[in-house]
């Protein structure tokens, strides 16, 4: 085969870095795109926060001198205290920058200055910390102050005592002991706040908490014969009238009892342990004026940047030295991040507008009112790619009149209708809800009546459709409501 060369010539798309910064940057949450642009201000000395002032003013040798003679005459007015003072006047009215003398913070080489330190750190004490200081407290002899540092140690996060046949084993050999002694410390720790700690199982947690309310309680009494003579999972099934019948009372006050023991705390060290908190920032804002509906940005959720004006101005074009190279590199990193940035916010303001149009009935009227809307309707609207809406609307959420939804909620399949029409999935599952919730409570709805409800209202599903929107709505089946409402 014989070799040669030739030239063709053809069209690709090629992926500038400049193209998947803003591709990259358009999928980020506010929180990440806070950290991107705050990585950028660190590394990138052409790009400023632009804080609504105008070009900074470098003072010169003049200004400062004069400067630094007011701040010098400012210190010397306020240290000086006046001769004669009001008769109502106090000290700290007068010369507020001399406060009453303190005894100096310990430093690291005091006996008391990992206390001190400590006194001065606001936090919450986890379980351990709060068991130990109540066992410090309590007049345990030394050994059972010990054996009770041991028992501490072990129990979870959930407030028990997974593991007590090994650790009853561990304790009666490390301390010779007999197993009434190391009942008696753990009754004591037992006894100990949060009600229920230290419980070797579920149901001693309950018995715990029950025999520490008042005698007085109603249905305390049988709430603890049902917690300790039954097992726990009879009460799931809900079947009350066999307990009663099984506990030889009425069904009223079984009722009542298991209402009690609902009231419980299955976990407690639950209380003691951090939950991290999650803070959903809105990126759009959704108003209704007089003109209709208005959708604008969040400016609060990205500070404004801008091109550092006096490195701009050191810049030569025709100066190839190694400081104007870099001047030059972070002047080029600096506008395609702003470029990245200003389209980030052109396309989800866009996308945000589609949305709202196409979704203008659920925000007048609800969730049953809620259209259709896929990727590909918003994508042929606008022009784009469809992973662009789908990366536009990641991560990001919509402030409305109705409450603060992800821009994915207002996306649902099509469903038909019996007219030729199409209907929401959403609206459906509002629909499901609604009918559930205004059934009588003795005979719910089944999922074929439910379907037979929704065609009279114009929506053809199949039963399994409804049941499988029931179960997204977390709503039980028609025979579990019923034994509930028993």
């Amino acid at each position: 085969m014989k070799q040669s060369m030739h030239l063709g010539l053809g069209q690709s798309l090629t992926m500038t870095p400049a193209l998947q910064q803003a591709i990259r940057m358009l999928q980020l949450s506010t929180l990440d795109l806070k950290s991107e642009i705050q990585d950028a201000l660190d590394s990138n000395v052409m790009l400023e926060a632009d804080d609504g002032h105008g070009e900074i003013d470098m003072p010169d040798a003049e200004t400062e001198r004069k400067t630094a003679d007011a701040e010098r005459g400012r210190d010397k007015d306020v240290a000086e205290i006046p001769e004669n003072l009001p008769v109502d006047a106090d000290w700290n009215d007068i010369y507020a920058g001399s406060a009453a003398p303190s005894a100096p913070a310990p430093t690291s080489d005091d006996e008391d200055y990992w206390d001190y330190r400590q006194a001065n750190l606001s936090s919450t004490p986890d379980l351990y910390a709060h068991l130990s200081w109540q066992a410090d407290m309590h007049s345990f002899s030394v050994s059972q102050r010990a054996m009770a540092a041991v028992i501490i140690d072990g129990i979870d996060t959930d407030g028990l005592l997974p593991e007590w046949a090994d650790m009853c084993e561990r304790l009666d050999a490390e301390f010779n002991t007999g197993s009434d002694a190391i009942e008696a410390v753990l009754a004591q720790i037992q006894q100990f706040d949060p009600p229920g700690v230290a419980a070797r199982n579920l149901a001693e947690c309950l018995r715990i908490q029950l025999r520490q309310l008042p005698a007085d309680v109603p249905a305390r009494e049988l709430a603890l014969s049902i917690v300790e003579n039954l097992p726990l999972e009879s009460l799931a099934s809900g079947q009350r009238d066999a307990l009663a019948r099984r506990l030889g009372v009425e069904p009223g006050d079984v009722g009542a009892a298991v209402a009690l023991i609902q009231t419980l705390q299955p976990r407690p060290g639950e209380a003691f342990t951090d939950h991290e908190s999650t803070y959903v920032v809105p990126e759009v804002f959704v108003t209704r004026g007089e003109q209709g509906w208005h959708v604008a940005l969040n400016a609060d959720i990205a500070p404004k940047l801008r091109i550092n004006s006096q490195y701009l101005a050191l810049i030569k074009r025709a100066d190839k030295s190694a400081d104007q190279t870099t001047l030059k590199s972070h002047l080029q990193e600096a506008r395609f991040f702003l470029n990245s940035l200003k389209s980030r916010n052109d396309t989800l303001l866009q996308v945000a507008h589609c949305i709202v149009e196409a979704q203008r009935a659920f925000l007048e009227y609800g969730e049953e009112a809620m259209k259709p809307l896929v990727l590909r309707d918003v994508a042929e609207r606008l022009e784009i790619h469809e992973s662009t809406v789908s990366r536009a609307t990641a991560n990001k959420y919509m402030q409305t009149p109705r409450g603060i939804f992800e821009l994915k909620y207002f996306f649902s399949s099509h469903v038909s209708t019996t007219d030729g029409g199409s209907a929401s999935a959403t609206a459906i599952q509002a629909m499901i809800k609604r009918m559930v919730a205004a059934e009588t409570s003795g005979k719910p709805l089944s999922d074929s009546k439910l379907a037979e409800l929704l065609l009279d209202n114009g929506i053809q599903v199949a039963r399994r459709t409804v049941a499988k929107y029931r179960e997204a709505l977390s709503i039980p089946p028609s025979h579990e409501r019923r034994r509930q409402a028993s």
